[in-house]
């Protein structure tokens, strides 16, 4: 087992017979449920909605003798809760179709709104530290302003794709989900929120680096 594979983890994959197994199980719950719920209401309607997500979240992580986890701990690429994140938000679109039977591409309703106000977002801290004032950033009644916004956040979406994923993580709990510096630091283990601040003011200026090197040098067309 690699070094790097939580403890809690660890001990599950390692457990050599069924009760051993079973208390394992037990303590990796323990040890994530707050991880799993809080991403569950995130990506879920309402609350009963969330604990059925969750439930299934649970299922799906210890079905094929733990094929999911098993395969993290093979490559051991990144932070486990970050993986682990990432893991629950697509299993969470599984369930809501499985419960609902949207179309594969489709997300929960409200979740494409949510994911373009969080863009717009991003998009003005980042291009508004460019141009040195926010009011430069054109709106959307104007055409040539909204085809403009249009070619910001494509831009901007290629640079946070080439951000590693715990960053990415980072940018979509403070953007997106609107988590506090607080919440943060202990969802993603960091030592407090300032850090969590500094990281967030190193990626931002990171990102209009990147859009730089894209050839974005302010918000004006």
């Amino acid at each position: 087992m690699q070094s790097d594979v939580p403890l809690a983890l660890a001990r599950l994959l390692e457990a050599a017979d069924e009760p051993t197994r079973e208390s394992a199980w037990k303590s990796f719950v323990a040890e994530y449920s707050r991880l799993l719920i809080y991403v569950t209401r995130k990506t879920t309607p309402d609350y009963d909605s969330s604990m059925d997500a969750y439930a299934f979240v649970l299922d799906k992580l210890r079905e094929n003798d733990l094929r999911r986890l098993r395969g993290y701990a093979a490559d051991g690429r990144g932070k486990f809760t970050t993986w682990l994140v990432v893991v629950t938000r697509r299993l969470c679109l599984d369930a809501h179709r499985h419960r609902y039977g949207r179309a594969a591409h489709q997300e929960p309703a409200g979740a494409v709104d949510e994911a373009r106000a969080a863009r717009r977002r991003l998009v003005e801290l980042t291009v508004s530290k460019l141009d040195g004032d926010p009011a430069s950033l054109a709106s959307n009644d104007d055409p040539d302003g909204a085809l403009r916004r249009g070619e910001l956040e494509r831009a901007l979406d290629a640079a946070v794709t080439e951000l590693p994923a715990q960053d990415r993580l980072l940018l979509r709990l403070r953007f997106h989900d609107d988590l506090s510096g607080a919440e943060i630091a202990s969802l993603m283990h960091f030592a407090s929120p300032f850090h969590v601040y500094r990281r967030l003011n190193h990626l931002l200026g990171e990102l209009r680096q990147r859009l730089a090197r894209l050839g974005v040098q302010s918000s004006a067309p």
